[in-house]
């Protein structure tokens, strides 16, 4: 817990430094990377560094956790914890590199808020830093021995067996442990990191949910080309999809993530958006191979059925399942798709079981929508479940 003179430097500062977390975060990340640029290989994401989502991510991320040391110091921060060290060990962050955080961080707020930083103020965020700091790499060892990898170290060498064509812009790589080894123990809704070369040298991590059931050997990954739209394209999915063959190896992280398929009988609600769908047919398979009962709705949006990956496995699996029903929107027009609607999903006069499980995947501003309409609709928020791809700029909002 945080002292009580910290606490009260903390509260009376919190307004200041959240207001210019933007600029510390910013200055932050470009002296780090200037002095240690070794870091951009394979530990941060360059493609969110140049999007400022990890910058936004780490602002709000620390804001958030100052605020819940404030008002709820005991259950809450764990909670926010949680997330960001699955995270971390998926990418092989190691508890050195907290120091070297510390120091950059402490001296951008420095910086940035001048003379307001006094040497009560600096320690008393100091405090809340090693408060985060510890939590964290408490959680990521333990993290780590639950997955039986090194810390810093989760990789491992996989063979792709297959290759499929899922959609014009996705593709699904079915995957075995290259040295004849069991697979890593991992549960329906976790991410694995892919580790890659890039053409300038420079190794880049992606995290791509399973989207096979994970028991076996084999697994299964689906990616999505990213299209920059304006801005730069995807380089690790661009890559992926461009070189990776049958035959070819992959470098993957163990599986984290700490969204995952519960193991009630409480009904359940999957929801979805484009790419958003895979840990969901990852869950859809996992109920199907143990022959479950629940009662499951899957709701998905997309552009259009031809967009729709792993469209076919969705229908296949709800067809498996004996209480699951399954209802698609599509921005354009569907035709006479079955189970299909036109336009932005709705929600409005659906009937959605009572105390249900749900599972949101897809793009924030889709997510934030939908948990509106759930909300509405009398599901309450403690049940509403939710996975983000890359930076969670959702969870860094204290507001949301």
């Amino acid at each position: 817990m945080l002292s009580a003179e910290s606490a009260s430097l903390v509260r009376a500062t919190l307004p200041a430094v959240g207001a210019a977390l933007d600029e510390i975060t910013t200055r932050f990340y470009t002296t780090m990377f200037a002095e240690r640029p070794e870091l951009l290989d394979g530990v941060f994401n360059r493609g969110n560094q140049a999007s400022g989502a990890q910058r936004r991510a780490l602002a709000g991320s620390v804001a958030a956790f100052a605020g819940m040391l404030l008002t709820d110091p005991v259950t809450r921060p764990d909670t926010l914890l949680a997330r960001i060290a699955h995270k971390h060990v998926a990418v092989g962050v190691t508890e050195d590199q907290y120091t070297v955080v510390h120091k950059y961080l402490f001296a951008a707020i420095s910086e940035v808020l001048g003379e307001a930083v006094t040497p009560d103020v600096t320690a008393a965020w100091d405090e809340v830093y090693w408060l985060m700091a510890g939590a964290l790499i408490a959680q990521e060892a333990r993290l780590c021995l639950e997955a039986q990898v090194r810390p810093g170290h989760p990789w491992r060498q996989w063979a792709v067996v297959e290759r499929r064509e899922e959609t014009p812009d996705t593709v699904s790589f079915l995957l075995r442990p290259s040295d004849g080894a069991p697979a890593p123990r991992a549960r329906a809704g976790q991410y694995v990191s892919v580790r890659v070369r890039m053409p300038d040298g420079v190794h880049q991590l992606r995290q791509y949910s399973l989207s096979s059931a994970p028991g076996g050997q084999l697994r299964r990954i689906t990616v999505k080309r990213v299209t920059g739209n304006g801005a730069p394209d995807g380089e690790v999915s661009s890559l992926l999809h461009r070189t990776v063959r049958a035959g070819d190896e992959l470098t993957l992280s163990a599986p984290f993530g700490d969204v995952v398929l519960d193991e009630t009988d409480a009904p359940l609600v999957l929801v979805s958006a484009g790419i958003g769908c895979t840990p969901m047919v990852a869950m859809l398979e996992q109920l199907a191979a143990t022959a479950s009962s629940r009662p499951v709705t899957v709701l998905h949006a997309d552009r259009s059925p031809a967009e729709h990956a792993l469209r076919a496995d969705t229908h296949r699996l709800v067809r498996a399942l004996p209480d699951a029903r399954a209802t698609f929107w599509y921005e354009r027009a569907a035709g006479e798709q079955a189970l299909s609607r036109t336009g932005l999903m709705d929600l409005d006069g659906m009937e959605l079981p009572a105390a249900a499980s749900v599972y949101l995947c897809g793009p924030l501003p889709f997510m934030r929508g939908v948990r509106a309409q759930l909300l509405r609709g009398g599901i309450p928020a403690r049940d509403i479940r939710y996975e983000v791809f890359g930076p969670d700029l959702w969870l860094a909002d204290a507001t949301a």
